[in-house]
């Protein structure tokens, strides 16, 4: 059973940079073919998909972000970054395995993490 588990700060003032880590047990992040996600969800939001990074360490974001994903393949786990971030970033992020990178759909997801952005 693949488990992922969201840790990172809750609380950031605007401009600050949000570098939230996904980590991984059950399964390893390098398994061919599956996408590892970070997905977020605004209050009265749907689901946005932010970016990926690939089993082979590729990474795809969503257009006009700034976003980055890297990985620690030692340590299974893989991190998002979002710089300058404003209150319109205030959300619950997800991290999930998926079967494609730009996908909704995931098998497994982590619990979710709520993260505020406030001066």
């Amino acid at each position: 059973q693949v488990q992922l588990q969201e840790s990172g700060p809750g609380l950031l003032k605007p401009s600050q940079t949000l570098s939230l880590t996904c980590t991984v047990s059950g399964g390893s992040i390098t398994s061919s073919y599956y996408f590892w996600s970070w997905i977020r969800q605004r209050p009265g939001k749907g689901l946005e998909w932010m970016g990926a990074i690939g089993y082979s360490g590729s990474t795809e974001y969503t257009p006009s972000s700034s976003t980055s994903i890297s990985r620690d393949t030692s340590k299974n786990e893989f991190t998002l970054r979002l710089t300058s971030v404003t209150p319109e970033d205030t959300a619950v992020y997800y991290c999930a395995r998926c079967d494609q990178a730009m996908a909704l759909v995931c098998e497994y997801w982590g619990q979710g993490t709520l993260v505020i952005v406030s001066p």
